[in-house]
Parts: C-alpha cells; structure tokens; sequence
C-alpha cells in the first residue's frame, strides 16, 4: 500500500512539472527563414510548402501577401483565413513549421568549425553554440570574444569572457543568444 501512494505521489509531481512547464512555455515566433507548410482544409490546390521571405511575408495563393514575420502558428492560420474569406468563406487554414532556418546565429573566427548554428532553444547561450562549433582555437584570445547583435537599428558588442566562464567566473558573460546574432572568436 506505501508503494502505491509513493507511486501516485510521484505521479502526481510529475504532472504538476509537466503542467507548469508547459504554462511558461513561450510559443514560437515565426521569422524569415522559415519554413512553413500551410493548408487549407478540403482544398487540395492550397496545401503547399512557403518560406518566410526577409521582408516578413509569405506569398499564398487567394491571399497574396502575407506578413507572418513575429506571429505564433495560430496568428498566421487565422491572419490567412481572413485573406482568404472572400473566396473560401469557411476556410480552415493549418500552418505548421516544417524548419526553424530564421533561428540561426553566426560563428566566425577561431573555432573548430565556423559558420551558421540553427538555435534549438530560446536559452541558447553562446557556450552552448560554441561548444556546438568545436570549441575556441588554443590561439584563439578567448577572453575577447564578442556577440554582435543589432536591435532596434542600432549595433551592439557583447562580451563574453570565455576563459573565466570555463572557470566558473563572469558568468555574466554567458550571453543568451537571440536570432542573428554573431559570435566573434578573435
């Protein structure tokens, strides 16, 4: 009997974790690079395969064009049903993201393998994307490296102080990384 409440005890932790999990669960943004696969129920001639061009929008047919660019899955399927009303006044619209390319980051400079990083997670740190690349060059001046980032039109250089993150210091430096960043390895 002990064993059977220690079970649904521990069931019961799991899905309370499980729950609030997936309440502080961001939903994905969709960005330029995307692929997106977008259908229209019942209409065989509207299930087609787009990408999120860099202005933002996607081209579909009955609807034109379409910003998409910073919306969840749902915000597109419903923004293409209102194009689309006048011809298919019922319209059941389903976008589904067949590949996340507008999440990339940049690796340049002494690393094992430079080049783009496709951010698995919103928590990606640079680290983690380093460690991805193979690591830093032994000539690599490691506690130089910096994350470029533009915002708001406006450019930025983060430092990350990779030789004191390795020691559990500057751990400040860490930095989370965001779609278009690039990180520098001088």
């Amino acid at each position: 009997m002990k064993s059977a409440v220690q079970a649904l005890l521990f069931l019961w932790l799991v899905l309370a974790g499980a729950v609030a999990s997936a309440q502080t669960a961001t939903p994905y943004q969709l960005r330029h690079g995307d692929a997106l696969t977008v259908s229209v129920w019942k209409e065989q001639a509207l299930n087609m395969e787009v990408r999120v061009l860099p202005d933002g929008s996607i081209t579909f047919p009955l609807a034109g064009r379409v910003e998409v660019a910073g919306l969840t899955t749902p915000q597109a399927e419903q923004r293409i049903a209102s194009k689309i009303k006048n011809f298919i006044p019922e319209a059941v619209v389903t976008v589904t993201v067949t590949g996340i390319d507008g999440s990339r980051v940049y690796v340049l400079g002494k690393v094992a393998e430079p080049g783009p990083v496709t951010l698995m997670s919103p928590s990606t740190t640079v680290l983690q994307v380093l460690s991805q690349v193979g690591g830093v060059d032994r000539f690599a001046d490691a506690n130089s490296i910096r994350v470029l980032r533009q915002a708001n039109g406006a450019a930025t250089a983060l430092p990350v102080r990779y030789n004191d993150l390795m020691r559990g210091n500057a751990l400040e430096t860490n930095v989370v990384l965001l779609p278009g960043d690039t990180i520098l390895v001088p």
